[in-house]
C-alpha cells in the first residue's frame, strides 16, 4: 500500500513515515500544498493524509481541486482543527475520514486501511486467493491455514496481487506499491520477489501474463 503524507511539521511527518512504514506501507511525504499536487498528478496512491493547515495553503483547498477534478483517492485529514464544524466541513468536501491531534499511530494506521479499503470496494480487512489469507492489519500470511513467512517487500507483492485476483498488474504497478521516491529500484527487484514467493506459495499461484506482468490465480 503507498501512502502519500502532506505534512509540514518534519518531526510529525518523519513519525508518520516511520510509524506507517513499519505498518507495511510505503509511504512518500510532502510539506505543501504545491508539492502535494505535484505528487498526485504524477504517482498513484492508495490512500492520502493530509493536514489542513499547511505553509502555502489549505489542506481543504487541494482535497477540493482534487475532488473537482474527479480524483477519487480516498483521503483522511489530520489536524488540530478538531470542532465538529470542522469535521462536517472536511466531510463534506469530500473527505473520507478525519482525524484530530494529538492521535495514537496505530489507531491513525487502522484508518488509513479502512478507508483504502473503501476505496477499492472491498468490505473484508483480509485478502484470500488461491489458499492464501493476508491480514494487512498485522501482517500475517497463510497458506492452506499454515502459517507463511513473508518479507515484508514480498507481502507487498502479494498484497497488490490479491487486491484484485485475475487482475494483471504490471511491473511498474508493482513497483510504485513497494519503493518511495527516495528509494532505488533494482531493474529485477519485481522479478526476484515473484521468484521468492513462487517458492513459498506454489510456482502455480502467480501466473505471467507475457508482455503485461503478473497476477494471481483465481480458482473456479
Amino acid at each position: 500500500m503507498r501512502i502519500l503524507v502532506i505534512e509540514d511539521d518534519p518531526v510529525l511527518a518523519d513519525g508518520l513515515k516511520v510509524g506507517l512504514g513499519l505498518a507495511g506501507m510505503t509511504v512518500d511525504c510532502v510539506d505543501s500544498c504545491a508539492d502535494g499536487r505535484a505528487a498526485l498528478a504524477t504517482s498513484a496512491f492508495d490512500a492520502v493524509v493530509l493536514d489542513l493547515m499547511l505553509t502555502d495553503g489549505s489542506g481543504l483547498d487541494l482535497l477540493r481541486e482534487m475532488r473537482g477534478a474527479g480524483d477519487r483517492t480516498p483521503v483522511l485529514l489530520l489536524t488540530a482543527m478538531d470542532e465538529t464544524s470542522d469535521r462536517i466541513r472536511g466531510l463534506d468536501t469530500g473527505a473520507d475520514d478525519y482525524l484530530g491531534k494529538p492521535f495514537d499511530l496505530d489507531e491513525l494506521g487502522a484508518r488509513v486501511r479502512a478507508i483504502a479499503r473503501r476505496g477499492l470496494g472491498r468490505a473484508s480487512p483480509c485478502l484470500a486467493a488461491a489458499g492464501i489469507l493476508l491480514d494487512p492489519a498485522v501482517l500475517s500470511a497463510t497458506l492452506h491455514g499454515a502459517p507463511l513467512s513473508l518479507s515484508r517487500r514480498e507481502f507487498s507483492v502479494l498484497a497488490a496481487l490479491m487486491e484484485r485476483p485475475g487482475t494483471v498488474r504490471s511491473k511498474a504497478e508493482i513497483e510504485d506499491r513497494l519503493y518511495g521516491w527516495q528509494e532505488e529500484i533494482e531493474s529485477n527487484a519485481v522479478e526476484v520477489h515473484i521468484h521468492h514467493l513462487r517458492a513459498k506459495i506454489g510456482r502455480e499461484a502467480i501466473e505471467t501474463v507475457r508482455g503485461l506482468g503478473y497476477r494471481i490465480r483465481v480458482t473456479p
